[in-house]
């Protein structure tokens, strides 16, 4: 396994190149993170310097306060920030999770939380989530909030998100970056970051040892 060093923003520059509605633009201030690449495989990119769990309370898809960090503590978590009205890589991204997902244990099922954060607050309130979620996984956690505090916590994980805007034809879109976070239940640091390309048979793979706080 060869170490090389990345930016998180080239990371996810490079992520979303093939967008259309989802995507990010260049933050020159993302935190530089030291990556181990596996060259033989593209799917998991492993953090040397792994990255610390967002502080971020906001609004579940029951209209509760949730508490990332002490909600998901002790736990092997997935964070993708995206948004419900994303026409591609959202509803793909979270379906190939909730897939794999159904290949483990109940037991292991039970302990791995999968958040799901809005980049589009403003449509995605909690109802609107949660009737989104439900027809992928019921058992994701959706999250939403102010956008400022959303766009903030994204930034500590390299993860860039402008305010939804309209496109040519007048849709709104939410630009965002696409990489999934998994997060040690030992150390409670996000050590393992997966591109859009990563598909169901990567997490597959991947959830057992993930669950673990394995390398995958």
């Amino acid at each position: 396994m060869r170490k090389k060093t990345f930016a998180a923003a080239a990371l996810l520059a490079a992520a979303s190149l093939t967008l259309s509605a989802c995507g990010s633009g260049a933050d020159s201030d993302k935190p530089v993170a030291v990556v181990s690449e596996d060259t033989g495989r593209q799917a998991a990119t492993l953090l040397d310097k792994p990255f610390e769990k967002p502080d971020l309370v906001l609004t579940d898809t029951q209209g509760k306060k949730y508490d990332l960090r002490e909600q998901t503590a002790g736990k092997p978590t997935l964070i993708y920030f995206g948004y419900t009205h994303c026409p591609d890589v959202c509803p793909l991204t979270m379906n190939n999770i909730a897939v794999a997902k159904k290949e483990l244990s109940q037991a292991e099922q039970d302990q791995l939380r999968v958040v799901f954060v809005t980049t589009d607050p403003e449509r995605d309130t909690p109802a609107a989530l949660g009737k989104w979620l439900k027809g992928i996984d019921p058992q994701i956690v959706g999250l939403t909030g102010d956008f400022d505090t959303v766009q903030a916590g994204a930034r500590t994980l390299g993860i860039s998100i402008d305010p939804p805007t309209k496109d040519k034809d007048g849709k709104i879109v939410s630009t965002h970056g696409t990489q999934v976070v998994a997060f040690s239940p030992k150390s409670d640091a996000g050590y393992v970051l997966y591109g859009e390309d990563a598909g169901v048979e990567d997490y597959t793979q991947d959830l057992p040892k993930l669950i673990k706080g394995e390398n995958p």
